[in-house]
């Protein structure tokens, strides 16, 4: 029993010194959102506890942290967010929680280049505002930037173990290569280059990596539930004048839109996800961006034939 007390106290006196255990003790990333935390994830191996902010199936745009989620920030490694309009509380809560070593990214810079060029190519002010699109990843080749830097910041963080998150990284690199290459396929051989959205349209990266034409009832990043009936009819006229099989709507959507055009078309009435946030269900089953953006790929092939 002695001895049995002496072990304990042992135990307990060395995890509580400076020091114990360091070596073992995984990085803490903290991503606000689903693609950013899949990317991390999928890098970090057992390396990392990687964490999403954002509880699944919630809506991002309304999000407003809990004290435990400040305390959580502020006490990771690495801190992942968007840097766009839709988490626009991060900026307040990092003022205050900052601390030496942590190391903080946004997907928005990752891809400053890309987002510029999108920009440039705009006419006017109303063009940008209305264009506006932080969804960033819906690009594959977007997502190979934002990984790529995850594990840049992995391995300064956690040197040690770099050589793993490099293998990870060319692995997952590769992955999102194939994925890319479906998508281009896709569009190469489509017997159209429209798409039409009964809802939000966060896919403009996605559209124009693609070479896609879209019209849509909102921008990606609108906060309008209603639409006007003229976009409506427009919408309408749209696929009854060229055919165009499938109507979209996004995850997490009540579809109701979707619905009504295609009652009044004909068309199908079809999911292109954008990986924003996922159901509890996909959540718990470790459903991957990859496996989305696949069935995403199945989609617009029936979308563009």
């Amino acid at each position: 029993m002695k001895q049995l007390l002496f072990f304990t106290l042992a135990a307990a006196l060395l995890a509580a010194s400076p020091g114990y255990g360091q070596n073992d003790k995984p990085v803490n990333v903290i991503a606000t959102i689903f693609p950013p935390y899949d990317f991390a994830r999928e890098i970090a191996g057992d390396k990392a506890n990687v964490t999403m902010l954002l509880p699944p199936a919630s809506e991002s745009h309304s999000f407003e942290p809990t004290p435990r989620d400040i305390i959580a920030i502020q006490n990771c490694d690495v801190f992942i967010y968007v840097g766009g309009e839709s988490d626009e509380w991060v900026n307040g809560v990092l003022s205050g929680v900052i601390t030496s070593g942590m190391k903080i990214m946004t997907l928005m810079d990752c891809v400053e280049a890309v987002k510029e060029e999108v920009v440039e190519g705009m006419e006017s002010k109303e063009e940008i505002n209305s264009e506006y699109d932080e969804h960033v990843w819906t690009s594959p080749r977007n997502a190979k930037l934002i990984a790529q830097k995850i594990s840049d910041t992995l391995s300064e963080v956690d040197a040690a173990n770099a050589d793993t998150y490099k293998q990870n990284t060319a692995r997952y690199l590769a992955e999102l290569d194939e994925l890319d290459a479906k998508f281009q396929a896709v569009a190469d051989s489509a017997a159209r280059k429209t798409i039409v959205f009964g809802d939000r349209f966060p896919f403009r990266y996605f559209a124009d990596a693609y070479g896609l034409a879209y019209f849509a009832a909102f921008p990606g990043c609108s906060t309008e539930t209603e639409p006007s009936a003229a976009t409506v009819k427009f919408l309408i006229d749209k696929i009854n004048a060229e055919h165009i099989p499938v109507v979209f709507q996004i995850e997490l959507s009540n579809g109701r839109m979707a619905a009504a055009i295609s009652e009044s078309t004909g068309a199908k009435t079809l999911l292109l996800h954008s990986c924003h946030n996922i159901s509890k269900s996909d959540f718990e089953s470790g459903v991957r961006y990859l496996d989305i953006m696949t069935r995403n790929a199945e989609a617009l092939k029936e979308a563009l034939n």
